[in-house]
Parts: structure tokens; C-alpha cells; sequence
């Protein structure tokens, strides 16, 4: 049996934009002015996906443990992050045409993102600026990181939507977790940081390679 959906909440990076340069460039900066050797941009795909503390402590390994050092990369990150966040962030192909085609079937989108909360509606308005956003969150003080799942359950409180009738796409095992906890649907997207198989080991039902197939999905269409 199909069925459709009220909401379709989106992860952000590694999901609707690939922002992997734009985060390991402003991190490898700090690592620099500690002394510390930077990582190929690629590395990054495993240090992202739980907000900016944990990628930084994953980018600095035991030196993270050093007070001072690490004041120096987090701020250092703070700065050329906020001047940087959209020098090469993207969107990926479909996703634009998804977006709208939900906004015409009546659904709502939203974006909840580790990602620190002041940096996401400016990459969403350069990324995808003819697109309104029902609501997009980054990490705000006031809500656990996911996989909490209380921010999640704050959007779904906020727009009076069960569960049940809400479809979490992201990219990694963290949305897989957020999902799981919050006992709603997910789709993993291939395409992202983390690949097919950290999405099916995590536990992910369905895992997809092209932006339309989510819409199909979202709506309750035969397959």
C-alpha cells in the first residue's frame, strides 16, 4: 500500500548542497595556525554530520584536548565560515526540481540541519533562492543534535503533523538515527557524504540515486 506525505524534512549538507569545500577549508585554516597539518577536502565526509564541535574535534584528533588550541581552530573556523559558507557550496542535480514539484503537490518542506543555525538560511537563499522553505533549522542552543529527535518533534508539534505522516531524507547514519528515533520514514540519498552502504548498515529501508524518485515516494505514487 502507497500513501503520501505531509512534510519532507531534508538534511543539508551532503543532501540538498554539497558544502564539503567550503567546511574543510575553513577548518584546515585553523588547523594551519596551530601548526597541525591540513586533510584533503575529501576527508571530510567523515568528519561531518554532527555539528561544528564534533567536527572539529574529529579534524583535531588529541590535540582537541588542548584548551588554547583548540579556542584557536573553533574560532578561526567561526570567522572563515562565515565569510566563506557559500564560495563553492551547491546545490545537487534535481533538487531544485524536486522542491518545487513537493510545493506544487502541496507538501511541505523543510530543512533541519546540524549545521549552526545562523549559517543556514543564507546558503538556502543563494542555493535554491526560488524556493520558500517551510521552516529550515539548523542547530539551535535550545534543542539536543540530532539524532535527538527533539528538534524534529518541535517542527512536526509546530505544524500540528504526526509522524507518521512526515518523510526524513538524508544522507548519512545520523539521519538514519534521527529518523529511527523520532519514529518517522527515511530515505537515504546515495549521493551525499557517506555513501549507500553507511545508509544500509544503519539501518536505512530505502536508499535512492536520483532527486525524483523521492518525489514519487513523497506523493504515494506506484512504483
Amino acid at each position: 500500500m502507497n500513501k503520501s506525505y505531509k512534510i519532507v524534512v531534508f538534511d543539508l549538507d551532503g543532501t540538498l548542497v554539497n558544502s564539503l569545500y567550503d567546511l574543510g577549508n575553513s577548518v584546515n585554516k585553523g588547523l594551519l595556525k596551530i601548526g597541525a597539518d591540513p586533510y584533503p577536502i575529501e576527508k571530510y565526509k567523515t568528519f561531518v554530520g554532527n555539528g561544528r564541535e564534533k567536527l572539529i574535534e574529529r579534524a583535531m584528533g588529541s590535540l582537541y584536548n588542548d584548551e588554547v588550541k583548540r579556542k584557536i581552530v573553533r574560532d578561526t573556523f567561526n570567522i572563515e565560515y562565515a565569510l566563506h559558507s557559500n564560495d563553492n557550496t551547491e546545490g545537487y542535480e534535481g533538487c531544485a526540481e524536486l522542491l518545487e514539484n513537493l510545493k506544487k503537490a502541496g507538501i511541505l518542506t523543510v530543512v533541519l540541519s546540524n549545521k549552526p543555525d545562523e549559517y543556514v538560511p543564507e546558503i538556502l537563499k543563494k542555493v535554491y533562492p526560488d524556493h520558500i522553505f517551510t521552516e529550515a533549522w539548523g542547530q539551535k542552543p535550545e534543542y539536543k543534535c540530532k539524532p535527538d529527535k527533539e528538534s524534529l518533534y518541535a517542527i512536526l508539534k509546530k505544524y500540528n503533523i504526526k509522524p507518521d505522516e512526515c518523510l526524513y531524507v538524508g544522507d548519512s547514519d545520523v539521519d538514519v538515527f534521527t529518523a529511527q528515533n523520532a519514529g518517522v520514514d527515511m530515505i537515504g540519498v546515495e549521493w551525499g557524504f557517506r555513501g549507500k552502504e553507511e545508509l544500509l548498515q544503519a539501518g536505512a529501508k530505502r536508499v535512492v540515486s536520483k532527486a525524483e524518485e523521492i518525489l514519487k515516494i513523497a506523493v504515494g505514487e506506484n512504483e
